[in-house]
């Protein structure tokens, strides 16, 4: 099994018992299915990195399927999605009552909190990134629309995200450097981008007009963070609705509009700490650029966010990388 040392590792495995464990410990919980006759293989090459907690694996194998099941799913507390770019071969991705062809350079996602099925009739490789669900911008409602769907990676932002994410499988060592964080927070920003454009296409295939307006909402929270003028009221001015409208937008989503501007603040002043290129960085010149002007509330409200206090947590993540779980 891969584990938490330090560096890239790679796993080969001879039958699809061993690919059942190996998948399961790497990702999340799966079942798998051998659709191949004779001799198996599979192997994953790729690395886990702490901060932000974003597995990185390219995966070959023979011919099967994997099954993330109700059981299984009932069993996880975390949410994650997971994108996959076709290398070689042809997949099938199931979920949320959609189905979904892949062909190399094609991207898809997915969720693990709800069951799914990827089924390969032959050999084939894939590059899988997986990373927390508050790790974008978006609403994981809105996303629900995209799941299992075909996003072609031969034009629009799919054409540009395609190569970058290919070279990223064929250069993943350049993960383990100083800058890999970095390389990887570009990644996500791609990635976030490209669901932008894809759900900003699809108004017309019954997308919820609330779940298109939120889409929205967050996406102008995410480009304004760093202004500590940032508030409901600038916010709904901005999309000519009422902040009461506004309030209920995210109230429909568990959350309120003080408690999401928060989140995102701390999380991209998390990713600066942990950022090797910053470390020279003062921590209020951190804080003030995502809108905290206050230092004594951000160490307050960080410390209540991620339990240690915002230099704690630079020291905790300097030069940190382990591979996958």
């Amino acid at each position: 099994m891969l584990t938490a040392s330090t560096g890239l590792q790679t796993i080969n495995v001879a039958d699809a018992d061993s690919w059942r464990r190996a998948t399961s410990q790497s990702f999340v919980p799966l079942d798998v299915s051998s659709t191949v006759r004779g001799d198996f293989h599979g192997s994953l090459r790729g690395l886990h990195v702490t901060a932000p907690d974003l597995s990185v694996i390219d995966v070959a194998a023979s011919g099967h399927a994997v099954h993330r099941t109700d059981r299984l799913v009932a069993a996880s507390a975390e949410a994650y999605f997971k994108l996959g770019i076709q290398m070689h071969g042809t997949g099938l991705l199931m979920q949320d009552g959609r189905e979904a062809v892949l062909r190399p350079g094609d991207l898809a996602i997915y969720a693990t909190d709800r069951p799914y099925t990827i089924a390969h009739d032959g050999d084939f490789r894939t590059l899988i990134l997986m990373f927390p669900q508050t790790a974008l911008d978006l609403p994981a409602e809105a996303l629900k629309q995209i799941t299992a769907t075909t996003i072609d990676g031969t034009r629009g932002l799919g054409a540009l995200v395609s190569p970058f994410l290919v070279q990223l499988a064929a250069q993943l060592e350049s993960l383990e450097r100083p800058n890999g964080i970095r390389l990887i927070r570009n990644a996500l920003g791609l990635v976030t981008t490209l669901f932008h454009e894809e759900l900003d296409q699809r108004p017309a295939t019954g997308l919820d007009p609330h779940q298109l307006l939120l889409s929205q909402v967050q996406a102008y929270i995410e480009d304004h963070l760093g202004d500590p003028e940032l508030s409901p009221g600038s916010i709904a001015a901005a999309h000519y609705i009422s902040t009461r409208h506004l309030h209920e937008l995210f109230k429909e989503i568990g959350t309120t509009v003080a408690t999401s501007i928060r989140q995102r603040r701390l999380e991209h002043c998390r990713a600066d700490l942990q950022d090797p290129v910053l470390a020279s960085r003062p921590v209020t010149a951190i804080a003030t650029r995502w809108g905290f002007l206050d230092s004594a509330h951000f160490s307050r409200v960080f410390r209540a966010a991620y339990g240690q206090s915002p230099s704690g947590c630079r020291a905790t993540a300097r030069g940190e990388s382990s591979p996958v779980r």
